[in-house]
């Protein structure tokens, strides 16, 4: 987890440098500045920062990987890595019922936002319950 925390710290200080730099490039027009992007830029290092913060309080706690040791060989990160899904419908489903409730939004129906809710939130027991029943259950 070093590894990964130190791309997030080199990417919060590039941000911490880049942001008041847009912030006084863009100052020297006639509106003031541009707030859209030195609030984006701000936002951006703070989580990037946030970021930083978790990975590096982990990778102080954990036992190093075999990747983050120096003396690492190959052949110590074999074995199972974990659980990795496969397939699975559910994301559409739940992508297609936000998409519902997003147009439903746009147009003012709100019986078109209800009926995308209550489509969501089926779509999400089956997302969340999937393992428990068919042919991938445990």
């Amino acid at each position: 987890m070093k590894a990964e925390a130190w791309i997030f710290i080199a990417c919060t200080i590039f941000l911490v440098l880049v942001t008041p730099t847009y912030w006084f490039v863009t100052s020297g027009s006639e509106h003031g500045g541009d707030w859209t992007g030195t609030s984006a830029l701000t936002m951006c290092t703070l989580l990037t920062a946030m970021c930083s913060v978790y990975l590096g309080f982990h990778a102080t706690r954990m036992d190093p990987r075999p990747e983050d040791r120096k003396d690492g060989e190959i052949a110590d990160g074999a074995g199972e890595l974990g659980f990795f899904p496969p397939f699975s419908w559910w994301p559409l489903w739940c992508a297609a019922c936000l998409g519902i409730i997003v147009f439903g939004t746009a147009m003012a129906a709100y019986w078109l936002m209800i009926i995308g809710g209550a489509l969501g939130f089926i779509a999400v027991a089956g997302w969340v319950f999937e393992y428990y029943r068919g042919e991938f259950s445990h």
